[in-house]
């Protein structure tokens, strides 16, 4: 059965068993439970289609994948590489941060232009590599403003970033089998930084019991008048997903859906979004953005505060400094993956 929430998703069920089938045009990926109900269908498709068993998963569109002690982990090593030799950076210097705090990047730039075919590869490249590095979010969404007319400046940046990619391209995530099982987002947002209309930069990141599956940086559609403003916009936007991620999780496990917590660095956004009082702070704020106020009101989520220190979605907002973005880098979860091998 396709699921009604992700296409590319099909399940099978009975009274003791469950199949998941993840599906990308011709590669399919299947588990579930019992082994037996695997190789029936596995058996199945063989008798309908020409097939390849290629056996415990290890490699998926550039995804490696490591299986050990009921832990998974995933890391794009060789796609790194790949980036590498056809940017001609292979022995390229490392950089420690993919950019400086404070780098100010802008259309209107003074400058040569560059190849911009090349430019919209590398973006393309490392949007790709985004699948398993949220610590890349930030920059790769910043330098996507200037494909149309990229110039040396911009060129340069992502050479940085290529740098930082050189050094950490065994980084990864890891899915503890005893990580737990419950989902919870950080929502944060960086007010005016580094854009010249003065909008706002939106990060979220949702996790599965202690590792991140789901995560996006996205420049605000609005001006927001304050950092509270733009705080409750990020917010919404991860209520949204949330919703999403709850119903989905619901349908795969059949279970009963699950409040999600948000954790926001924000206590005036907080007692914004629980207010159901349409009162003078918030009447000026696009209605689409009051969505997170009804989703608390019905009790489909709850907003906590966490302290700056432990918003895990600052890293998705703008360009740390190297002490405060490694620290970052840890907290979210990413580690270096480097001579991890399969069972």
């Amino acid at each position: 059965m396709e699921s009604a929430l992700e296409q590319a998703i099909y399940t099978r069920t009975g009274k003791y068993s469950i199949l998941f089938v993840g599906v990308y045009v011709d590669d399919l990926i299947i588990t579930g439970t019992p082994k037996r109900e695997i190789d029936k269908f596995k058996d199945q498709m063989k008798e309908i289609f020409e097939m390849s068993d290629l056996g415990l998963l290890a490699y998926y569109l550039g995804i490696e994948v490591t299986q050990s002690g009921g832990d998974i982990s995933i890391k794009q090593s060789a796609y790194a590489r790949k980036i590498l030799k056809e940017a001609g950076m292979l022995e390229s210097n490392e950089t420690i941060i993919p950019m400086d705090p404070g780098t100010r990047l802008t259309k209107t730039a003074e400058g040569t232009m560059v190849n911009s075919t090349e430019y919209r590869s590398l973006i393309g490249c490392l949007r790709y590599l985004l699948h398993t590095r949220p610590d890349l979010s930030y920059y790769v969404g910043l330098l996507s403003h200037f494909m149309q007319e990229p110039k040396e400046q911009h060129m340069k940046a992502i050479k940085k970033v290529l740098r930082y990619v050189k050094g950490t391209k065994d980084y990864g995530i890891t899915y503890k089998h005893n990580g737990g099982n419950k989902i919870h987002g950080y929502s944060d947002s960086s007010y005016g930084v580094n854009t010249q209309e003065g909008k706002g930069t939106t990060g979220i990141i949702f996790y599965y019991g202690e590792s991140p599956i789901s995560w996006s940086t996205q420049k605000q559609a609005t001006v927001a008048l304050s950092s509270c403003e733009s705080e409750f916009i990020t917010a919404t936007a991860a209520a949204t997903q949330s919703l999403w991620l709850k119903r989905l999780l619901s349908r795969l496990t059949h279970s009963d859906e699950e409040k999600i917590t948000i954790l926001v660095d924000n206590k005036s956004a907080i007692a914004l979004m629980k207010n159901p009082a349409f009162h003078g702070r918030s009447k000026h704020i696009n209605t689409k953005y009051h969505f997170i106020r009804e989703c608390v009101e019905r009790d489909d989520i709850q907003v906590e505060f966490v302290s700056g220190d432990y918003q895990k979605a600052d890293i998705l907002t703008k360009a740390l400094p190297k002490i405060r973005f490694l620290t970052m880098r840890q907290l979210i979860g990413l580690k270096d993956l480097q001579g991890t091998v399969c069972d």
